[in-house]
């Protein structure tokens, strides 16, 4: 058996203006919305990605990472 490090921080890019700001993403519950602290856009996942850190995060959500599914 392999431990799994999980990584909590992920820069997010807002995709309006491109600002990127790097934050600690939550171990017990899924980011639907962020506002972009720039341009006040916010974000939501794109079709298919269960939050905002893995449509537009350096690092997928913690439950991705581990291989499970996102609040599911």
């Amino acid at each position: 058996m392999t431990d799994t490090t999980v990584t909590l921080e992920s820069t997010l890019t807002c995709p309006a203006c491109g600002h990127a700001q790097t934050e600690t993403m939550p171990t017990d519950a899924c980011q639907w919305f962020y506002e972009c602290s720039a341009c006040h856009t916010v974000l939501k996942p794109k079709p298919g990605d269960c939050c905002v850190y893995c449509s537009y995060g350096t690092v997928a959500c913690p439950p991705i990472q581990q291989g499970d599914s996102c609040c599911g």
